[in-house]
């Protein structure tokens, strides 16, 4: 985090596991950190983010948030405005792409489209990071490098689109990645988030429960350890300036077309 000239304070969105919690590990080694807020839905269930807590001597505290859930948002908002004066870093890793108990999975044809699963993607993928932009806004600091990052997805990308199929999934997070640009235009025209960066990033395939079965055909030196991706992403931050704001990058850098 060498693009901050003073310690920050920073909220995942989504850390109980995963590239989430990666990325809360990955930010506890930083020097630069002086406060983290992580959130998610059970935060009396995430064993190994309350146990980096524990260790964190007080930089760390955990939340419940369900990005479903407006009110929760707004909570751990409130929560993480009493723990700093100030926010520098926002991600918002959350995401769902298959969930068994909701019979949610990506379409191969028009025929498996289902509005329920449909409509569960866009709260969770694209309402979801709105919201807590929406209610953790108020907390950036004032006209001084800030930085949203909202994790998307290459599928969410229409010039990349040569398979078809997925269909929520991908209505979804290109849903998202307008929300992101939208956001970082009003950024741009309030003197007080000026200098925010609202960026769209997109980690690559991240060894995770969310992309296991879709591991197959994807070489393995294509395939991330949740520390790498972590790693990366933050690399990718903290080379990011304002004109990069409202852009949608991958995990190297580089720039990905909407």
């Amino acid at each position: 985090m060498n693009s901050f000239d003073h310690p920050i304070n920073a909220v995942v969105q989504g850390a109980s596991r995963g590239l989430g919690l990666a990325v809360v590990e990955q930010l506890l080694n930083t020097e630069q950190l002086a406060g983290l807020v992580a959130t998610c839905r059970h935060p009396q269930q995430a064993e190994q983010l309350q146990q980096l807590a524990q260790q964190s001597e007080g930089r760390l505290k955990v939340t419940r948030l369900d990005v479903t859930d407006e009110e929760q948002i707004r909570e751990a908002a409130s929560f993480s405005a009493d723990q700093f004066d100030e926010l520098h870093l926002l991600l918002n890793v959350a995401g769902v792409l298959h969930d068994e108990t909701r019979d949610v999975y990506p379409e191969k044809k028009l025929d498996d489209v289902r509005p329920d699963a449909a409509l569960y993607n866009f709260r969770v993928n694209a309402l979801g990071p709105l919201l807590v932009m929406k209610h953790f806004v108020g907390l950036l600091a004032d006209d001084r490098r800030a930085v949203i990052a909202n994790l998307s997805a290459k599928v969410g990308s229409i010039g990349a689109n040569q398979l078809g199929g997925w269909y929520a999934h991908r209505g979804a997070k290109a849903a998202q990645n307008m929300f992101t640009h939208t956001a970082a235009l009003e950024f741009k025209h309030h003197k007080r988030t000026r200098n925010a960066i609202c960026v769209a990033l997109y980690p690559g395939t991240v060894d995770t429960e969310l992309s296991a079965p879709f591991q197959s055909n994807i070489p393995n030196d294509q395939i991330f350890s949740p520390s790498r991706a972590a790693d990366q992403l933050l690399e990718v931050i903290d080379g990011l300036d304002p004109s990069n704001s409202g852009g949608f990058y991958d995990y190297a850098g580089e720039s990905i077309p909407w």
